[in-house]
């Protein structure tokens, strides 16, 4: 579904394939999932939005979470080549109409940013958390 088109990129409501997320992660330096972790994880999501130029996804975003209680925006990723022309804002649109459609009052909204792009998800009401109210993660290796 087509949910926004302007100049000439297209803002598609759908998941990256495994093989565009994966080119999307490598282009920005992110670290290497199995593909069937990807699968698993993409099917799981509550929503994603697709940036397309010339049949090429070139950016995405994703919210996951339990869809009531917990959401958390993960994944917003565009390739550097296209990186500061407004195509994140696009991204970051998409996925706040659909938190205004589906969130509920009182709902927590979290994200993990990448170093250094606090301040673009500051434009849409996110706050740092303070140093008294640290978050905790952990990566699985075996």
């Amino acid at each position: 579904m087509i949910i926004n088109m302007s100049d000439k990129y297209i803002l598609v409501k759908r998941l990256p394939t495994v093989e565009e997320y994966k080119k999307l992660r490598k282009a920005v330096g992110w670290g290497r999932k199995e593909p069937k972790a990807v699968e698993i994880g993409l099917n799981n999501s509550l929503f994603s939005i697709c940036v397309i130029l010339n049949n090429e996804v070139i950016g995405c975003g994703r919210i996951i979470g339990d869809g009531a209680i917990y959401f958390y925006v993960q994944d917003v990723i565009v390739l550097p080549v296209y990186q500061r022309k407004g195509i994140g804002k696009r991204i970051m649109n998409a996925i706040i109409d659909y938190f205004k459609e589906h969130v509920y009052t009182n709902s927590f909204i979290g994200l993990m940013a990448a170093e250094g792009v606090s301040k673009f998800y500051e434009k849409y009401g996110f706050i740092e958390r303070s140093p008294d109210m640290p978050g905790m993660f952990m990566h699985w290796e075996q």
